[in-house]
């Protein structure tokens, strides 16, 4: 097979693979704009009807939808920059440094990714309880409990991504920042720093992604309405005689809308790589 022949498999495989992906979230688009009675027709028309905002006036009509919005920002952004800078210095002293159990410690972090979230998830609870006796923040019924339990669960795979891209820096680009006087510090912020932003960009979108769409621990750890996320406004709209898919939908479709965009503030980094790291 030639050159272009492999090219244009892969290209189509990668259009198929791009079209599975979209079509969920073009179907909750779609779904989200449909009059109540065309989601669940038996023949669905997917461009003839008429489309509708009255699934997405009701979703922000929610009670607290607000504040279940802000809450969830609030939870992400902590979690985000927590554990960017947590994993960062973690990584740092993981690969740029040599002490005992160093190697258990990363076998650690990778221990702590296999177990099932739902097998924590009781355990955690009574955890974050005793926690909240000696520090109120942190303890049930409040943001930090989400904040501390999600920081805990990203910062493992932040550490081993990153400690690649540490890795990747090549000595002399820090040995020449040392003789050139730079600190430990300045070492840290402005040559390391940046060439790892790339992986940075990646473990923040797990981090992102981790904080804004659970729903498990919001349910478990918070008990009244005040500290609620955003997942749990879907739950309005599950109803026991017949569930509102179109609010389900619309609501599902404003809760991605932050993910898309935070994806796309933090695209470049991600593509980008360590070129230009050393200079002739």
């Amino acid at each position: 097979m030639t050159r272009d022949a492999w090219r244009t498999l892969a290209n189509t495989t990668a259009l198929v693979a791009a079209a599975f992906t979209v079509f969920p979230l073009y179907w909750m688009v779609l779904s989200a704009l449909k009059p109540t009675g065309e989601i669940q027709a038996a023949h669905p028309r997917p461009w003839t009807f008429d489309p509708t905002l009255e699934h997405f006036r009701n979703a922000l009509g929610v009670s607290g939808f607000a504040r279940y919005f802000l809450n969830s920002a609030i939870i992400a952004f902590v979690v985000v920059v927590g554990s960017a800078i947590i994993a960062f210095l973690a990584a740092v002293a993981l690969t740029r440094y040599k002490f005992r159990f160093r190697t258990t410690v990363l076998v650690m972090f990778l221990i702590a990714q296999m177990v099932p979230i739902e097998a924590l998830t009781i355990p955690l609870f009574f955890e974050i309880r005793d926690i909240g006796r000696v520090v109120p923040a942190v303890g049930l019924n409040t943001l930090g409990s989400l904040m501390l339990v999600h920081l805990a669960f990203s910062l493992p795979f932040a550490i081993w991504m990153l400690r690649g891209f540490v890795a990747a820096v090549p000595d002399s680009v820090v040995e020449a920042a040392q003789i050139d006087g730079a600190g430990s510090f300045t070492v840290l912020s402005r040559i390391l720093f940046p060439l790892v932003a790339p992986g940075l960009a990646a473990t923040s979108v797990f981090s992102f992604i981790t904080s804004w769409n659970d729903f498990i621990f919001a349910k478990t750890f918070i008990i009244g309405t005040e500290n609620q996320t955003l997942p749990a406004a879907l739950l309005v709209f599950f109803k026991p005689d017949e569930n509102d898919w179109g609010g389900i939908m619309a609501a599902s479709t404003l809760m991605t809308l932050p993910v898309l965009i935070f994806f796309v503030l933090v695209q470049r980094r991600l593509v980008a790589g360590l070129g230009g790291a050393v200079k002739d």
